[in-house]
């Protein structure tokens, strides 16, 4: 069986992770080979491409395969990876994020593979842009869905909103949650030598956030949270872990409202680092208003640590309100100080909220479970297409 994966870019984020570590799982499953294809990957947010670079025949960039709609550039990379897949003859292309999504899944039609599939990490269309993008994004996604023969999904929220939207059938879609190493989240200790290197003192409450620091993603809403709560709770302090285009932004915004000592930003960090820098944290938000399933929900959770969410796409799906954490109506700023000064002055229900995550999140988001089911997916559709693989 040969399986070529299409991204658009690989930054340091949870869709890709999920990509990356998918195409290293197959690799070891016998009787696969597998590549992946991206376009470049330039940026403030960092590359995943070294986690590739054992094995040069994994990976190859497209440089046409471009973010922003560009015509011609998106006409050339259709062509190449037509050309592409006319040479390598893959039995399935499975495609990830909205550019290379719908050119890849055209070009993959356009040179006879026998079965395309599509993973929907989060949605292309929705309230968080304009009616124009969102007719557009739509519409290109209903095209590329003729060219598609099976979706993944990484929440069931992404499958309820595209069949919402007209795209596909119910039985072209198939859950896998997006797994990762879990070891090192179990194994994440609160070291005290590492909270002083970032100035968190022993009696801190650590409120953490993992996510590029850009639009959609919440910050705002914390930053808007963020006197009462430290009103509330003088202890606290913020720990945003990612880099972004609107870093200085964020920056200045702490320094105006006069609390910059209690923002930490650590700048860009090696997917490997993360495991640490959760161990130091007592909780974790995710107010983003645009996800799949943000995997640094369950990366907390497998550390025991507890989670308040904004209740948006696939987070329900992981944070469990009252079980594993708190879900709030996204811009619930109230309900947000509320659920984080409850947080940091009980520790016994921070205990219970983060062994209960943890156990769920073995159960459900081990990465040999995710390249296990991937694999499982591919076997079923190949058997009911005749195809010999």
């Amino acid at each position: 069986m040969r399986v070529t994966h299409v991204i658009t870019r690989l930054i340091v984020g949870g869709a890709q992770e999920n990509t990356v570590s998918t195409v290293l799982g197959l690799r070891e499953k016998p009787g696969v080979t597998v590549d992946l294809i991206s376009g470049p990957t330039h940026g403030p947010e960092g590359s995943l491409a070294k986690a590739l670079a054992l094995d040069p025949a994994l990976l190859s960039i497209v440089p046409e395969l471009v973010r922003p709609v560009h015509p011609l550039q998106d006409w050339l990379a259709w062509r190449h990876l037509t050309r592409r897949f006319q040479q390598t003859s893959p039995d399935i292309v499975h495609t990830h994020s909205g550019k290379a999504g719908i050119i890849g899944r055209l070009a993959a039609r356009s040179a006879g593979v026998p079965l395309i599939l599509h993973a929907i990490h989060g949605p292309s269309f929705g309230k968080f842009q304009s009616a124009r993008a969102n007719f557009v994004f739509r519409n290109a996604e209903k095209y590329a869905a003729r060219a598609t023969d099976h979706f993944t999904v990484v929440a069931d929220a992404m499958r309820d909103q595209y069949l919402a939207a007209g795209i596909g059938r119910p039985d072209q879609y198939t859950k896998i949650f997006s797994g990762f190493p879990l070891e090192p989240y179990l194994a994440a200790v609160n070291d005290p030598a590492l909270r002083a290197r970032y100035g968190l003192q022993p009696g801190d409450f650590v409120v953490g956030k993992i996510a590029r620091l850009f639009e959609l993603k919440g910050h705002d809403d914390l930053f808007a949270a963020a006197p009462d709560l430290v009103r509330r709770c003088p202890r606290i302090k913020f720990l945003l872990v990612g880099d972004g285009p609107w870093r200085e932004r964020f920056a200045t915004m702490a320094r105006a409202a006069g609390l910059a000592k209690h923002f930490v930003f650590t700048g860009l960090v090696p997917p490997a680092e993360v495991p640490s820098l959760v161990g130091i944290m007592d909780a974790l938000v995710h107010l983003s208003l645009r996800e799949g399933l943000p995997r640094a929900l369950p990366q907390a959770l497998a550390a025991a640590r507890p989670v308040v969410a904004y209740d948006c796409d696939g987070a329900r799906e992981v944070c469990l309100d009252g079980r594993t954490g708190f879900l709030l109506p996204p811009g619930d700023l109230a309900g947000l100080t509320d659920r984080l000064c409850r947080l940091a002055g009980d520790s016994v229900l921070r205990a219970q909220l983060g062994a209960a995550g943890q156990a769920y999140v073995r159960e459900n988001f081990a990465v040999e479970k995710m390249v296990a089911d991937t694999h499982a997916l591919y076997l079923r559709l190949a058997a009911e297409r005749g195809l010999r693989v």
